[in-house]
């Protein structure tokens, strides 16, 4: 399993798993389960590494100080045989929950960097009694976990993260089930992914670089930023990470995604404490006063808990408020934003997730808002879609903000209506987040999206920063012209709405739409809109272009990821792809590059993951196949059974396209067949009578019995009588006879009966026929005997030989479908380098190029589109509409003159009439 399919595995059987442990607190036991097996193994990796033997690491224990003081100093910690992961799940049966509780109570005495460490189990130890009601029930649940988590490898290969993306899918998976409790400890990946990206493009110059989350939660924000951020600077490890976080238990998930991530413990400052409560970093716990000494740092990422309550007394003079002012009691938000900002570098740069609500709320939030504005601190305010953190509903927004800015405006952003549906819960798309991200490094007007707003336009507006006064992302309003509503014709300035299509096609116009004389009002000159436009030479011309520029372009990919499949840097090879598609987009306005990116973005998300398989196992495994494992119900029990087998980089289906044509297109015409028959079987069903469904259909009605059919079948041929059967049946009675007829005797008979063709029968030695040959004569002659059309007896036949065809086909296909499947695992297993570059272009680079073809398409089906609605708009008039009424009105009334009725009836009648003439 690649890692998605692994993630998604271990997130179904821990959610079945939990019960009824809420989502929010299961997370904390399943996740720290995954760090101390992530520790466990990484200490083997280094023993191993350091050449210890396995029986070298069956004697570790706490009493040789010697081998622990080796250990520690290498990894900062120790862990004695008997409590590494690997021996409990050695243990099988025998592993108990008492295991659990002694290896993290010897795990706190044998750790080096106290920091880092410390506590960082208790949350999980704590927890252990939840598990179960006992110590049986207990050490079942610890099992059950420690068994579904076995299979995570834990060592990070180039760009191929396993560990990485499990611990965020599973942080995901529980906050998506955790309501309102998720903002506690998850930021959506979306959300993070972008506050990263337009943070990484600011630090991307510098060789260190120093982060810091006040409210740190899982840590989620500071790893994706400094992921980012790792993708412009050579080594990672200049990278240093502060955190702070209110929640022990969401305080230890902070420092399990660090550690798990590979950041060194000298990269790591964490601490568990009230950040609005105590100013930090930077100062020594054992001496917070004498030795405090503020840290500033490159950049100061959060997404705090909205609007809650916070205690300002007595903090007037406390260095992060003293210039702006102190957030009310009841909001806390501006104090956590200048907090943050406090503890940026003068060059840093921050970013905050926030309701949204403090652009425009009065009272001291006004005040800060003024001195934010008038000191020149907010860079770019960025108003998010409405429910898009776990939890809550609320709109929420992203504020970026710097200590120096060499311009005074502030960039305005209206994203709110960029996104997908996911579930129940709204989600940024990869094209959202590149849009936005460019809109805030590019610093553009953009219609209905973005505007720069100088400093003066804010304070007409009393600094008020509510996103629409600045912004208006709102739809046009549809209009109806009165006229054309009225009498007809398509309004010119309707037309020009357009406009955009008549610049790239310029005589488009002219041939789709005619001016009616001397009026502001145009005509369609066609009934087939699309074929017109398809036909016009601009719009061909269009599309010779459109291919011209991506001349080449199937190329370029094949040798940007197929030729350096082993070496590409998968984490920057998409922003190289999608500059580039870019670049050959350039002239074509009608077409959104940042559409072309999300056609880009979709089918990259595979080919990256084939691309960490191919570097993290070789290119080897591109030739490989694995078990195709499924969930079925064994005895009463889901169980993992194989179902056959599946490529592991190249699918089943394409290499049968490619390399197996043949054969598969045999399979799909007996699957065609097969459907067919179906059809057929289906439709006799529907004409059969209602006592026919009662003797041929099984118990629900839906289809066929066949053994009940087989039956009629036998009733029906036996009722059939011919000269020839009649003689047969004759000749059967005779041999019954007592006594038995003798052979002369036989021989004289069949040679005297004329009606029967004994030619067709086989005949003993003796010339003479026995019984058995004689009935299977009959059964013949019954078979093939023709019954009149459309008959009961010949729809019966029909229905009985479709039962006869459906079964074969059924044996057949599933005879053919095995040998292919067999075929193709051997056919991947045999491949070639070269066939498999040939198969890896048809999955990865062919529908890349199809998707950018596809856009041009788009375009020019999106104007057919727009100008048949257009023409519908008014294809009916009001004039047309009220003659075609009142025609139909006289026509009522003319027909009420035929009907009879009493006195009553027809006084009723009469006033119809005298209504609907009126």
């Amino acid at each position: 399993m690649n890692k998605q399919q692994l993630a998604k595995k271990i997130w179904q059987s821990a959610n079945k798993m939990r019960s009824k442990i809420e989502a929010n607190e299961y997370k904390d036991y399943i996740i720290g389960f995954v760090f101390y097996k992530f520790l466990s193994d990484k200490e083997e990796q280094f023993l191993r590494a350091n050449d210890f033997t396995d029986q070298d690491i069956v004697g570790l224990s706490e009493e040789d100080t010697e081998t622990v003081d080796f250990i520690k100093n290498g990894i900062g910690y120790f862990i004695a045989y008997p409590h590494l992961f690997s021996t409990w799940i050695n243990k099988g049966s025998d592993f108990d929950i008492s295991n659990v509780r002694d290896a993290l109570s010897a795990f706190s005495r044998n750790i080096q960097h106290k920091k880092v460490f410390e506590g960082i189990f208790d949350t999980l130890q704590t927890g252990l009694s939840k598990l179960g009601e006992n110590a049986k029930s207990q050490s079942n649940a610890a099992s059950s976990l420690i068994y579904l988590i076995k299979d995570i490898p834990m060592e990070g290969k180039q760009d191929y993260d396993v560990l990485g993306f499990i611990y965020e899918y599973l942080l995901g998976m529980f906050a998506a089930n955790a309501g309102k409790k998720a903002g506690e400890f998850y930021t959506p990946h979306e959300v993070s992914l972008l506050m990263s990206e337009i943070m990484a493009y600011h630090l991307k110059d510098r060789e260190k670089i120093e982060i810091y989350d006040p409210t740190s939660g899982s840590g989620s924000l500071l790893i994706n930023i400094g992921q980012s951020v790792a993708r412009h600077i050579d080594d990672k490890n200049n990278i240093k990470y502060y955190a702070q976080e209110l929640k022990q238990n969401t305080y230890n998930l902070t420092r399990m995604n660090l550690i798990m991530r590979g950041v060194l413990p000298a990269n790591i400052v964490t601490r568990n404490a009230d950040t609005l409560e105590d100013d930090w970093p930077y100062f020594d716990e054992t001496d917070p006063v004498n030795s405090y000494q503020p840290l500033y740092v490159d950049a100061v990422v959060s997404n705090p808990p909205y609007s809650q309550e916070w205690q300002p007394k007595n903090k007037e003079s406390d260095p992060r408020y003293a210039r702006f002012g102190l957030a009310p009691k009841g909001k806390a938000d501006f104090a956590f934003l200048l907090h943050d900002l406090y503890h940026l570098k003068p060059d840093g740069i921050m970013t905050i997730v926030l309701p949204h609500g403090v652009l425009f709320r009065g009272g001291d939030e006004e005040t800060i808002r003024k001195n934010l504005i008038e000191h020149n601190h907010i860079d770019a305010i960025i108003g998010l879609p409405a429910n898009i953190f776990f939890g809550t509903g609320i709109p929420t927004i992203i504020i970026v903000l710097k200590q120096k800015r060499s311009n005074t405006d502030i960039l305005i952003v209206d994203a709110s209506k960029g996104f997908i549906k996911a579930g129940k819960d709204n989600q940024l798309r990869a094209s959202d987040i590149k849009k936005i991200t460019d809109a805030v490094i590019n610093r553009e007007n953009i219609d209905k999206y973005a505007r720069v707003v100088s400093q003066k336009d804010i304070r007409d507006q009393n600094y008020n920063l509510n996103i629409p006064r600045y912004v208006d992302s709102s739809d046009d309003a549809q209009t109806w012209d009165i006229y054309a509503t009225m009498l007809g014709g398509i309004p010119q300035h309707e037309i020009d709405h357009l406009q955009r299509y008549w610049q790239a096609y310029p005589s488009l116009r002219e041939t789709l739409f005619t001016q009616i004389k001397d009026m502001p009002y145009c005509q369609l000159t066609t009934t087939d809109i699309e074929q017109r436009i398809y036909q016009n030479q601009d719009v061909k011309a269009f599309f010779e272009r459109y291919r011209a520029a991506f001349a080449g372009f199937s190329d370029y990919l094949y040798q940007q990821l197929i030729d350096h499949a082993i070496t590409l840097k998968i984490s920057r090879q998409e922003n190289l792809l999608a500059n580039d598609i870019f670049t050959r987009l350039q002239g074509f306005e009608l077409i959104d590059k940042y559409t072309a990116y999300q056609s880009l973005d979709d089918l990259w998300q595979p080919i990256m993951i084939d691309l960490e398989i191919i570097q993290t196992e070789g290119f080897a495994a591109t030739k490989k196949v694995v078990p195709n494992i499924v969930t079925k119900k064994v005895k009463g029990k889901e169980e993992e059974v194989q179902e056959g087998w599946v490529g592991h980089i190249l699918p089943f289906d394409l290499v049968q396209r490619q390399l197996l044509a043949d054969e598969l297109q045999q399979l799909q015409d007996k699957e065609s067949r097969l459907s067919v028959v179906g059809g057929e079987l289906a439709a006799l069903i529907d004409e059969l009578d209602e006592e026919q469904k009662e003797n041929l259909l099984n118990e629900s009605g839906s289809s066929f019995s066949v053994s009940d059919v087989n039956k009629a079948l036998d009733t029906t041929y036996a009722d059939i009588e011919t000269p020839e059967i009649t003689a047969l049946n004759d000749y059967l009675d005779f041999l019954d006879t007592t006594p038995k007829p003798k052979k002369p005797a036989k021989l004289d008979y069949v040679a005297n009966e004329l009606a029967v063709n004994w030619d067709n029968i086989e005949a003993n030695k003796g010339g003479d026929y026995g019984a058995s040959k004689v009935r299977a004569y009959i059964k013949i002659l019954q078979a093939t005997h023709e019954f009149v059309d459309d008959s009961d007896e010949a729809t019966l036949v029909q229905i009985g030989d479709l039962l006869d065809e459906e079964k074969t086909l059924k044996l057949e296909i599933k005879h053919d479908s095995d040998a292919l499947h067999q075929k193709t695992k051997e056919t991947i297993e045999a491949l070639d380098d070269t066939t498999v570059n040939e198969l890896l272009n048809y999955k990865w680079i062919v529908p890349l190029y199809q998707a950018m073809m596809q856009l041009a398409d788009d375009v020019v089906s999106d104007l057919t589109r727009q100008t048949q609605a257009l023409a519908d708009k008014y294809a009916d008039t009001y004039m047309d509409t009220t003659k075609q009424l009142a025609a139909a009105e006289d026509n009522l009334a003319s027909m009420l003159d035929q009907l009879t009725g009493d006195t009553f009836d027809m006084t009723g009648l009469q006033t119809l009439q005298t209504l609907l003439k009126q």
